[in-house]
């Protein structure tokens, strides 16, 4: 009915290309619009001023031959000032974008390094944009932004890498691993050491006391027993120890047998040998 009458509306966010026997006349807006057929009048076509995307996925090497595939999202939209440029000039608008994406991305990408391309994909989406605002802008077209969406490498570069990171991950938990036991080591080396010298200084106040105990026995002897000497209070500190000892040796569930002369002459002889012992060690001296 609306061409019966040359009337055509035109949608919001889409222009109308109007012509005349075939020649441009007008971009018509969003609205209702009269285009007397009967005249030579009559619509080219629609374009959309919506913001559309394109995904391209460009394989491309690294500087370190590293064969990857790159996607970018290219987000791009017909300018209204410029309608009829973008319906005229080009055919095929988005194999156009893609082949500038390809040549963008093919002459950045091999210069940087696989590592460098990860951390760098904000400079190859500036780098791609930059290029596409400069060639699209004469066709009529608006890049509205460009994004590096993926940098995948090839299956067996990513395992490698993985490998390459659990490696140096599970060297540095063997480095701390190594360091923790070397402090336990040193710890309880110290440890031990200061436990010896402990042991030490308890072994030498035993002896000490030992000492200063026979001292104040034989002493406290002499003057309670008249006619006694040294002597005969050593002998008789001599027995008094040769039987604890023995009873030490009888009560031990764990002792083994020990054979050792027995008899009322063997205290003299034990004795005497101690005493030899210790007048041949002070000559010695």
């Amino acid at each position: 009915m609306g061409n019966l009458f040359c009337l055509v509306q035109v949608d919001q966010s889409t222009v109308a290309i109007k012509e005349s026997f075939g020649k441009f006349v007008d971009v018509l807006e969003p609205g209702c619009h009269c285009v007397p057929w009967i005249f030579g009048s009559q619509l080219a076509g629609h374009l959309t001023l919506r913001v559309q995307q394109l995904d391209v996925k460009c394989e491309t090497k690294t500087k370190d031959n590293v064969f990857v595939n790159v996607v970018a999202s290219i987000q791009y939209r017909a300018m209204a000032d410029k309608a009829s440029d973008a319906f005229y000039k080009l055919s095929n608008t988005r194999s156009q974008i893609q082949a500038y994406v390809f040549d963008v991305i093919r002459a950045f990408v091999p210069k940087l390094n696989l590592d460098d391309a990860f951390e760098q994909k904000n400079e190859i989406a500036k780098a791609v944009e930059e290029e596409l605002e400069k060639a699209m802008s004469a066709y009529g077209y608006e890049i509205v932004q460009t994004l590096i969406v993926d940098i995948e490498p090839d299956e067996h570069v990513k395992r490698a890498m993985n490998e390459i990171n659990a490696a140096a991950r599970m060297r540095m938990a063997a480095t701390e691993k190594a360091e923790a036991e070397k402090i336990l080591q040193i710890k309880r080396a110290e440890g031990e050491a200061e436990s010896k010298y402990l042991s030490g200084l308890g072994i030498a106040r035993q002896r000490q006391a030992i000492v200063d105990g026979l001292r104040d026995s034989v002493l406290g002897f002499a003057v309670n027993v008249p006619g006694t000497t040294a002597k005969d209070v050593m002998d008789m500190v001599l027995v008094t120890q040769y039987f604890d000892t023995m009873k030490e040796i009888g009560a031990s569930s764990k002792s083994s047998a020990v054979f050792i002369p027995h008899g009322p002459g063997a205290v003299r002889d034990v004795a005497t040998q101690i005493r030899d012992g210790l007048l041949q060690g002070s000559a010695a001296s």
